[in-house]
Parts: structure tokens; sequence; C-alpha cells
């Protein structure tokens, strides 16, 4: 017999559910009695129905209409000669906070959904998911953490969700139930204290996880010009508590990518200080001290298919392509580095976030194109890898073809103070199995959009947040990505989640 979903008395933190109810072998449909509020008898409960929806299976997907609130509900069952019996009344509410209230957060739709209006939107930033119409749906409990803090909100092929908050990556179903997190300490990063993971975290097909990580390294920053810039020391005891005197005195964060098991088992690791120590960027002087600590690696891509990592280093403008499993990088795409020099970016893309490739065997990624300036829009760039992918590895890296870009815009008024700063950090594109683009502009102007491969806008909103000084709506300044769900996708998620 199944088991009833909503379990008695459950507490959830979503609005679209999964009902699940023992078959009855005389009927041939069910109809599902819901009524807002907390009843016990059937005269009261008959009162306040507020939706009756009817299925003819034991399992079906329905949305009801507010967070927190209680809500009753039964199964009344109806056979082939019209006859009917009807079960006992379940109990369920459903929690609130003040990321689904929409007098002080939402998406603004600038543009209404046309082919994908079926879809939802994860938002970071607010940590909840909307239909395309703007209506919260479920959010992320705050038992991780501060979840509008949430980052690379992802969900997997195994119908879970993964997201990070304060350096540590979650696995979770979609009632919220905790499935697996980072280890504290992954025995890879050297010098850290603890681990400190960003930016990305991977569930990968065969089960096993991917996040970037951290070494923290002591370095010595030379004070000339055309010398090694990262003069790293292994003997670091002497320089933890450096108070001035000598030189080694800069404790440099450079990136690590590690794969772990489902056990928690590191059984994969890449450090990306050895190929810098390698490359021509070991000579490189940045005047603008960009570099002064860190390349700042923010996304990476597991072509699993292809057996290749893409790893994106923002502060050098730079993708570099991984052999994976042996490690060697066996490309390198942007600019070419000289003594000298500084971050200038190229033609294709600069400090550009995130990292993909396409159904037909693309590269692409979010341009936040800084090096035209601060009052410069950001855009996806689809790019041809060269099938020379830089001779003379790791020195000589090579600027791809472009083959396709959307150059995104700001819609909002003039004088909004978010309209205009340059995107410096955060966005992503997310290209959709009708090969359109699913765009999140990200930094200060989190505008989300849908584009298809002519450019035409399929659908448009602007996460907002009620500012109640200045008694207006504002772009989530904590937005940093965000991500998209088909319903088949969705309702695996809730099914998945009732199986525990």
């Amino acid at each position: 017999m199944s088991q009833v979903i909503p379990r008695e008395g459950s507490v959830l933190n979503y609005r679209l559910i999964g009902f699940t109810f023992p078959v009855d072998a005389g009927a041939n449909h069910y109809q599902i009695e819901i009524a807002r509020g907390n009843y016990n008898s059937s005269d009261s409960f008959k009162n306040n129905i507020i939706l009756s929806p009817v299925s003819k299976s034991n399992k079906t997907v329905i949305e009801v209409p507010d967070f927190g609130k209680n809500y009753t509900w039964r199964i009344v069952y109806s056979g082939r000669h019209k006859t009917k019996s009807q079960s006992a009344l379940y109990h369920f509410s459903i929690a609130t906070n003040g990321r689904v209230d929409t007098t002080k957060m939402r998406i603004n739709i600038l543009h209404p959904a046309e082919a994908h209006r079926d879809d939802y939107v994860f938002v970071e930033g607010s940590g909840t998911i909307y239909d395309m119409n703007g209506n919260p749906v479920w959010c992320l409990p705050d038992s991780y953490g501060p979840a509008d803090k949430a980052q690379d909100i992802k969900f997997t092929s195994q119908g879970t969700i993964t997201f990070m908050i304060d350096q540590t990556g979650y696995e979770i179903n979609y009632d919220g139930k905790l499935l697996w997190q980072t280890p504290l300490q992954d025995g890879v990063s050297g010098d850290t204290g603890s681990d400190y993971y960003h930016h990305e975290f991977t569930r990968l097909s065969n089960g096993h996880y991917m996040v970037l990580g951290t070494q923290f390294v002591w370095y010595k920053r030379n004070t000339v010009k055309d010398s090694g810039y990262y003069n790293v020391t292994t003997d670091i005891t002497k320089h933890t508590k450096y108070n001035g005197g000598f030189g080694m005195k800069n404790r440099g964060r450079f990136g690590v990518i590690v794969e772990f098991d489902e056990k928690g088992n590191v059984v994969w690791s890449w450090k990306t200080l050895d190929y810098l120590q390698a490359s021509d960027c070991v000579n490189y002087w940045p005047k603008d001290t960009s570099l002064r600590y860190e390349p700042h690696e923010n996304a990476f891509y597991f072509d699993e298919k292809n057996h290749a990592v893409y790893l994106c280093y923002r502060q050098l403008s730079r993708i570099i392509k991984i052999d994976y499993p042996s490690g060697k990088v066996v490309g390198a795409y942007g600019e070419i580095f000289t003594p000298g020099s500084s971050v200038t970016g190229n033609a294709l893309f600069c400090n550009q976030h995130s990292i993909r490739r396409s159904q037909d065997g693309y590269l692409y990624l979010f341009n936040n194109n800084i090096c035209s300036g601060m009052g410069s829009l950001p855009s996806i760039v689809m790019m041809k890898e060269p099938a020379d992918a830089g001779s003379g590895l790791p020195a000589t890296p090579v600027v791809p073809e472009r083959v396709w870009e959307y150059k995104c815009t700001a819609d909002g008024p003039a004088d909004d103070k978010y309209v205009g700063g340059g995107f410096p950090s955060g966005g992503v594109g997310i290209e959709l199995a009708d090969r359109s683009m699913f765009i999140c502009m990200a930094t200060d102007y989190p505008k989300l959009l849908i584009v298809n491969r002519d450019k035409e806008i399929l659908w448009s909103a602007l996460p907002e947040k009620y500012d109640v000084n200045d008694k207006r709506w504002r772009g989530i300044k904590k937005t940093y990505r965000a991500n998209i769900i088909s319903r088949t996708d969705l309702e695996q998620l809730i099914w998945n989640a009732a199986k525990k």
C-alpha cells in the first residue's frame, strides 16, 4: 500500500507538492480535496475546500496557493459504478519567510514567457524557485546558513539540488534534506586551516562531486619587472607570523579542482599553481596589482564525454583545457601575456564568468566585458575551439573563432543606481534543449532572460528587493548566478524526495 504524502503534520518549504496515496481497487479516478486551514471534522473541512483536482493516478503534483498557511486534505475515491468513498483527513503546513513574500522580494516580469512558460528559475540572492510568471513555489531552508548567500545552485541529473553557502558545498533533496556536503578537510589544499571551497560545485554523472578549492601558498612578490612573479616557498613556518622585515609575506590563494567520491574521499585533483609557474603568466607584471594574491579561478566545466575540464581564470581573462585524468594542460584560450603588460582582455572576452560546452560542441561563456569600461554591458560569447589548441603549451594561448554572440541590454530607468555600474562579477549562460540561451546578468543588475539563436527575447525578468528607505524596487545585488529547470525535471525532484 502506498504511503500518504505529504506526511501527516509535515512542514513543507514549497507550494508545488507531490501528493501520493493508497490505490483503491474499485476506483477509476481520485479527487483530491484541499482546504486552507486545520480541520478535524468533515463538515468544517468541506465548507472550506479551495481545490479539488481529479487524477487518474494515485500520484499527482498540485500547486496550493500560499506560503505560511495550514492545509487539510483528503482523497475521494470514485468507482466505475459511481460509488464513492473517502479517506481520513490529513494535515500539513507550509513555512514562510521574507524571501517568498512578494511585497519584499520578487522577480519583475519584463517580457512574458513564450516557448518556456512551463519552466522554473532558481534565483541566487533569494534562494527561491519561481515560475515564469514570477510566483515563488519553493524556497531553500535557512538551516544551511543565510539562504540569500547561496551560490552556484544547480539541479542534478540524479534529481537533487546542489549549492554553496559560506565555502561549503551541499546536496539536498526537494524537501531540503541534507544528502551530502563537502568534507571539512580534503588533504589537498595545503596550508588552509580549513578548506575553502568556492564558486563551482557539481555533481557528476557517476555520482562523484567536483568542486573548486583553494591552495594557500606563501610566495614572494618581486619588486622588479621581468622576473618571476610567483616565487613560492614550501617552508611556511618562519612566515606564518610575519610582522615585517623580510619578503616572504604573501599568503596567496591559488585554485585546486578536487573530485570526491560519495564517501568524501579525494579521487582526483589538479592544482592551478603548477600551470601558472610554467606558463607565460609567471613573468607577468600587473601594474594594476590585480594579481597581487590570486589569479581568481571562478568556474569550471567538466566535459565528461570528452574527458576534459575547462577552467576559467577571471584575472587572466583566460580559459584553459585540462585533459582528464592525466591533468595535462592541452589548450589555453585568451590573452598572451608579456612582461610589463596589464590585463586588457581580448576581442572575445574579459574578466569572464562561467564556461560551458554547447550541444554543437562550441565553448561559450559569460563575458563580463570589464576591459571596455565600467559602463559596458556583458555578453554571451560562443566560440569554436581550435583544432590546434595552442602549440608550445603552456606558453602560447590562442584566440578562438567567435561563432555567435548575444549582447545584453539594460532596461531599467536611467536614474536607477544599479544600471550603468558595470558587471565585474557573476553571470552565467545556460544552453537549453531547444538551443536557446538562459542568461543571468548578475552583479547589481541581475536581469534574467531567455533568447533564441536569432537573438529574439523569449522571456525576461529582473529579481528585485523593495528598498524601504527609497520606497522603490531595486535589483537584488547579492545575485551571482541563476539556474533554470523544466517542469518535467522539477517533477523528478519532487518524486525523488518522496522515495525517502
